[in-house]
């Protein structure tokens, strides 16, 4: 129940640039791209002091498995080129069972989507391709009748808690990821 390669396309426009954007599926073709991109935001994170991504994850088994799973997804710009990964699903997340100081504000039982692993090229940070990445999936989601897409981050990333905060979406509460790592809980209900 994941959605198919999208011919939905969006007028972008940051500074100084004007772009037609997709999403499509990611595909094994795509993992060099996806890394350099991943790599990016690793060392962005590392600059400002966030020790989110610092250990090896996300990496090239993660994503090859997420794109075997059909929940890798890249956005292009209109001259085809990769500007953004994501991770997209809406299988159950483990690591949301157990949220500490806090409920979900959708019962964890119904079904959900969740976004993982995104991440934009250091040449489109700040342009709209995040808000773009959610846009589309909220849509995706209110096409099937689900109601919440849920998401975690690093405390210390304050850019994307800034973000879903201006997006709507609420601090829920705390999980820990299954490596052992603390991340606050966000979930947006959607308006159907």
């Amino acid at each position: 129940m994941q959605p198919q390669n999208a011919n939905i396309y969006i007028c972008f426009c940051g500074f100084f640039i004007c772009n037609l954007m997709k999403i499509r599926h990611s595909t094994l073709q795509d993992v060099s791209r996806i890394l350099e991109i991943i790599n990016d935001a690793k060392a962005l994170l590392k600059s400002i002091g966030i020790d989110q991504w610092q250990n090896g994850y996300p990496n090239q088994e993660q994503i090859e498995n997420d794109i075997q799973n059909e929940e890798s997804y890249v956005v292009l710009n209109d001259d085809e080129t990769i500007v953004a990964t994501t991770m997209f699903t809406t299988q159950k997340e483990p690591t949301y069972k157990s949220i500490i100081d806090g409920n979900w504000i959708i019962d964890e039982e119904k079904p959900y989507g969740v976004i993982h692993r995104l991440a934009m090229s250091k040449n489109y940070r700040g342009q709209g391709v995040a808000k773009f990445v959610f846009d589309y999936f909220h849509d995706y989601l209110k096409e099937k009748n689900i109601q919440s897409l849920k998401i975690d981050t690093h405390e210390g990333n304050k850019t994307m808690q800034a973000l879903i905060k201006k997006m709507g979406y609420e601090y829920c509460g705390i999980i820990y990821t299954s490596y052992g790592d603390k991340r606050l809980a966000f979930e947006r209900v959607l308006n159907q």
